[in-house]
């Protein structure tokens, strides 16, 4: 894997590096945006080995600042669907090469997801109310969140909505998210490495991006606090349904 980069290009990969930190630490539905401009500088599938140490930078840092901000019993409730998910999804990407159907695939599964938390957040019905704490809606959510961090680093969205049902406080959701991020994201490695989409190249493209990651990350923790809970949730949905319809079009 070899980069032959324009300068704009470089500096929409450094513009991604910081909105990686931003959204580890400070708006995690920025992810989808993440994976939405590295599809246009890079092919899709190109693109996940090229972001996934970047990611996984991000989520050291993030687990450290927000270690105390873990809901573990809701975690380890997720551990087997999401890593049936992954497998999954590793199977997709050893069988499919063309990585426009894989943006679309992203692009479907977000904004359905996206529509149904937005569904769920306007209906009164009982039976809405109860969907979210049903057994179904766990191993759907966690196996379509292996899934999707599988094919496209992209279960940001998934799990976004999924946390949003829990009804997590924005402290929570982040170090919650962080910690499944991180251990996900170290499983793919090998993984990927196999499928040769982590290289020598790749791994020096993600060593200069790293300043660019920490300056995020330390805007992330500045910015939370100053963002009210109902608003934090209505900007995860709106940045989750921009990226998936990016990816569709």
């Amino acid at each position: 894997m070899t980069f032959d980069l324009s300068i704009i290009q470089w500096l929409l990969i450094f513009f991604t590096a910081l909105l990686i930190g931003l959204a580890k630490t400070g708006i995690p539905a920025l992810g989808i945006l993440v994976v939405t401009m590295m599809a246009m500088i890079f092919p899709a599938r190109d693109s996940i080995g090229i972001v996934l140490p970047m990611l996984i930078i991000g989520d050291l840092v993030a687990v450290t600042y927000y270690r105390r901000s873990v809901e573990w019993k809701l975690l380890w409730r997720l551990v087997p669907w999401v890593l049936g998910g992954i497998v999954l999804g590793f199977l997709l990407l050893f069988t499919v090469t063309d990585s426009r159907a894989i943006e679309v695939i992203l692009g479907i599964i977000i904004s359905s997801m996206v529509v149904l938390q937005i569904k769920k957040e306007f209906s009164s019905s009982n039976s809405d109310q109860k969907v979210p704490r049903s057994r179904f809606f766990l191993v759907f959510m966690g196996t379509l969140g292996g899934f999707t961090t599988m094919i496209g680093n992209a279960a940001g969205p998934v799990m976004a909505i999924f946390f949003i049902a829990m009804a997590l406080p924005k402290t929570q959701f982040i170090g919650t998210g962080a910690w499944f991020y991180l251990t996900v994201n170290l499983i793919k490695v090998p993984l990927l490495f196999s499928l040769g989409l982590i290289s020598g190249n790749s791994l020096t493209l993600n060593a200069m991006m790293l300043p660019a990651i920490l300056i995020g990350t330390a805007i992330g923790v500045r910015l939370v606090p100053l963002i009210p809970q109902q608003r934090f949730n209505q900007i995860v949905l709106l940045l989750s349904f921009a990226g998936a319809l990016a990816l569709l079009i």
